[in-house]
């Protein structure tokens, strides 16, 4: 009996010493390790996009649903000082992703759906409403949800105004499609107070519970009164076979009647670096969002706020 104590007792001893020892391997040699990148370990994930391939490559989602971002517009370079790992993608206007709608059905988030989109990104210009990433088809009604950077308005939930907005997030959720009833465009989005500063680091989110939209900067929501978080009880508008593609950086507008294939000649569109894109089925909590900021933004503190 004692020998088989001291056997256990042994074989404890032993693993305990090789977990150690892989520990400091792995802080030694961080890129020998075999990791689970953040924003994989949250429940719910349906695609997590970290950059890392060439240009001329197919970006290919981590995560449940590996699906395919084809490029747009020629192909997008990579830059050093990427998110989670040494790449990132470096997109210079007007080159965008694509997904076609059918070939991501579960991205394609509608009715009582929730959704979170987070985005690492650092915008390198101050063009106006730099779309981010979402299924978002102006050009046809078939909005359903979206996050966008550098809108030049904001509105107030109370009343449906808009106000000037300046380099902020925003979140956006359609339930018809098109513009708003009783007004020119789609005035159910978010936005945050924060302004975005040009050649930084950021991790943007919005999250939709069917109570209210909200929109995250670097881990925190980024209230600001009467525009964050956006009160709304609507559902996702369901864009059925016709519906919008999956696009990051760019969607279709009504200019654009060649989309997607076509020469796009507009303004519009995000112009900088993206080094991370996660797309969830539910709307995340905001300790799973600030935890994701810390550990993901170095100059974020994993201490609660």
């Amino acid at each position: 009996m004692r020998g088989h104590v001291q056997n256990a007792a042994t074989l404890i001893l032993f693993s305990l010493i090789s977990q150690i020892a892989e520990a400091e391997a792995q802080q030694a040699h961080p890129s020998d390790a075999a990791t689970v990148n953040p924003p994989e370990a949250i429940p719910d994930l349906i695609c997590f996009w970290d950059f890392q391939e060439p240009a001329g490559s197919d970006r290919v989602a981590k995560g449940p649903h590996r699906y395919t971002l084809a490029e747009m517009e020629g192909p997008i370079e990579r830059a050093d000082g990427g998110v989670f790992g040494p790449f990132c993608a470096d997109l210079r206007h007007p080159q965008w992703f694509r997904i076609p709608r059918a070939d991501c059905p579960a991205l394609d988030l509608s009715g009582k759906h929730e959704v979170t989109v987070v985005a690492w990104i650092q915008r390198e210009s101050s063009r106006g409403w730099q779309y981010v990433a979402g299924m978002w088809n102006e050009r046809d009604a078939r909005r359903q949800y979206a996050l966008f950077t550098c809108g030049v308005w904001q509105t107030d939930w109370r009343t449906f105004t808009r106000t000037p907005a300046k380099h902020q997030a925003h979140g956006y959720v359609s339930e018809v499609g098109g513009a708003t009833p009783g007004h020119p465009f789609c005035f159910s989005y978010a936005t945050g107070a924060a302004r975005l500063e040009p050649g930084r680091w950021y991790m943007l989110a919005f999250t939709y519970d069917h109570e209210a939209i909200r929109v995250y900067v670097d881990g925190k929501l980024d209230v600001q009164e009467h525009y964050n978080p956006f009160p709304w009880n609507k559902p996702i508008f369901d864009g059925g076979r016709e519906g919008a593609d999956f696009t990051v950086a760019q969607r279709a507008l009504p200019r654009w009647p060649q989309y997607p294939d076509g020469p796009f000649s507009g303004q519009e569109g995000f112009d900088g670096r993206i080094g991370g894109l996660a797309v969830y089925r539910r709307a995340l909590e905001d300790e799973e969002i600030r935890q994701l900021a810390a550990k993901t933004l170095p100059s974020v503190s994993p201490a609660a706020p």
